[in-house]
């Protein structure tokens, strides 16, 4: 039983890590703040399925769920505007920068 939890305790370890190690240039824009909503989408529905799935909480979860899309899209949309202006301000500076933004953009 011991062996059985310290290895599940090693492969969160290893989890973990891997998951800071392997940022790629598609999800930059994921910061601490849609980490936050999607938690508090994860306690909403929570709290939904343990309260028998009332309606109030069942309405309180979709609505945070919502909030927390608008959120991530918002991130994203802003992430991905300044992307294409630094490829716009490049391709007038620097050509062979910007075809590099733009095939590590496509690569991920």
């Amino acid at each position: 039983m011991e062996n059985i939890k310290t290895t599940i305790k090693e492969t969160k370890q290893q989890l973990i890590e891997k998951d800071v190690r392997t940022e790629t240039f598609q999800n930059k824009w994921y910061h601490e703040e849609c980490k936050f909503a999607i938690e508090e989408v994860k306690k909403a529905r929570e709290n939904w399925l343990i309260k028998a799935r009332m309606e109030k909480e069942e309405e309180e979860y979709h609505h945070t769920r919502k909030e927390a899309h608008k959120i991530i899209r918002n991130k994203k949309k802003t992430y991905m505007k300044n992307v294409i202006e630094s490829i716009e301000e490049d391709q007038t500076h620097n050509t062979r920068k910007m075809y590099q933004r733009v095939n590590q953009f496509k690569k991920g």
